[in-house]
């Protein structure tokens, strides 16, 4: 009974004490509601949160609310990036980037396969050469703006071929054919561009050969050589995407083998043209390297094979001399390779280009040319007076970085561009 008896009196006391729960209820929705809307931020931003704020000193019991309301405020930020829709916009992207790579690189690809027409090259070759033909035209106007072609005149024109790297020989003979021609008479700067480019092409011409290959031969044997930073190992990838493109076997070996990059950037061309490549630790012999190479590409009955070598200063004998060793250790497995030496250039060199020339090919028997970088340089006269000077073939020149940038050489059209001339 007694139990009952307090039974009855704690529902009287329960009572009063739910009225006052449902006030600290209140007290807690209204404690509540005001972290809430800190982590929504739009919903309640109502002025109720500071009314109950003094009633909420009886509620020591809801400690567990303040650190309740505390994890909100961090909370807020997190909720920002979990909720529910960046997830799958972050997975969305990531889909996506998966093939982005490899969907570009066919793509670029794609975009290579057609080579320029002959009307594009000349606007690219023209446009590669303006830095040079600049000098040379702005100076030719300068010169022969209502002016007859005198002795100054024709002494002003020879000083600014030179200074155009076309070299004292080039410049004598071009100045004096236009002193033949006009001399006395008053001369346009356009009369003068076109009698100087007839005379460029004249002396450019019989150096102005393709690279042919010999059917004969399995395989054709290039070695490539010069100087460091002349784009030896881009010219040769962009050669081996060429002779693909005429249906022929292309094997590369990575000669350079001082540079782990140049190695690297080998194999990526023997990928994107579909070329096997020799090549060997960094550090390692090149001439052996180069005996593996042309082994493999004789047991494989490869159409070409294109050897990269480092980069040398042709003022290091050492250097050079290992050079020589790779030529010696090709004969060995067959007497007449290499049936191609090609040193590569770099136009912004100028006439420093002369004896790089001289060296290499005391060395190692250079003969071809390629030419590079004419686009980045106001020196591309340095073509004419290598021509006028070694008579070896120029086989092709580049400007630019791109695959068909690299183009068999053309006197004429070089000629026109070198003086800004339009084609015909």
């Amino acid at each position: 009974m007694i139990f009952r008896w307090f039974g009855r009196k704690k529902p009287e006391e329960t009572a009063p004490k739910d009225e006052a729960a449902q006030d600290e209820s209140v007290i807690q929705e209204s404690a509540t509601p005001a972290p809430e809307p800190d982590a929504e931020a739009t919903p309640e931003p109502p002025a109720a949160p500071p009314a109950p704020k003094p009633e909420v000193e009886p509620v020591p019991e809801l400690a567990p609310a303040p650190p309740s309301a505390e994890p909100p405020a961090p909370v807020a930020p997190s909720q920002v990036t979990p909720v529910p829709a960046p997830p799958p916009a972050a997975v969305a992207p990531t889909a996506p980037l998966a093939p982005v790579p490899v969907a570009p690189a066919p793509v670029a690809v794609a975009a290579e396969e057609a080579p320029p027409t002959k009307k594009g090259w000349f606007a690219k070759l023209k446009e590669g050469l303006s830095k040079s033909s600049s000098k040379l035209t702005d100076g030719i106007t300068s010169i022969f703006t209502k002016r007859k072609l005198d002795d100054d005149a024709l002494e002003e024109l020879e000083e600014l071929l030179i200074t155009a790297d076309l070299g004292p020989a080039t410049a004598a003979k071009v100045t004096a054919e236009l002193a033949r021609t006009r001399f006395g008479k008053e001369v346009s700067p356009e009369e003068v561009k076109s009698t100087l480019a007839a005379e460029v092409s004249k002396i450019v011409t019989p150096v102005a050969k393709p690279l042919v290959l010999d059917p004969a031969l399995k395989p054709h044997v290039i070695l490539v050589v010069g100087v460091n930073g002349t784009g030896k190992t881009t010219t040769i990838g962009k050669l081996a995407r060429q002779f693909k493109a005429e249906g022929k076997s292309v094997m590369l070996a990575a000669g350079d083998t001082f540079r782990a990059a140049a190695v690297s950037q080998l194999k990526i061309w023997g990928e994107r043209t579909g070329c096997p490549v020799v090549a060997r630790d960094t550090g390692a012999d090149a001439a052996g390297l180069a005996y593996d190479a042309l082994e493999r590409a004789k047991a494989e009955k490869v159409d070409v094979l294109l050897i990269d070598t480092a980069g040398r200063l042709q003022n290091k004998t050492g250097l050079m001399e290992e050079l020589r060793k790779i030529v010696r250790v090709i004969k060995k497995l067959d007497e007449t390779a290499p049936h191609t030496t090609l040193l590569t250039l770099d136009a912004t060199t100028g006439q420093n280009a002369h004896s790089q020339v001289e060296i290499f090919r005391d060395m190692v028997n250079v003969n071809g040319l390629i030419l590079t970088k004419l686009d980045g340089s106001a020196r591309g006269g340095v073509l004419v007076s290598l021509a006028e000077k070694f008579k070896i073939p120029v086989h092709a020149i580049g400007v630019g970085e791109g695959v068909y940038d690299l183009r068999p050489f053309d006197a004429d059209a070089f000629a026109k561009s070198l003086m800004g001339l339009s084609a015909d």
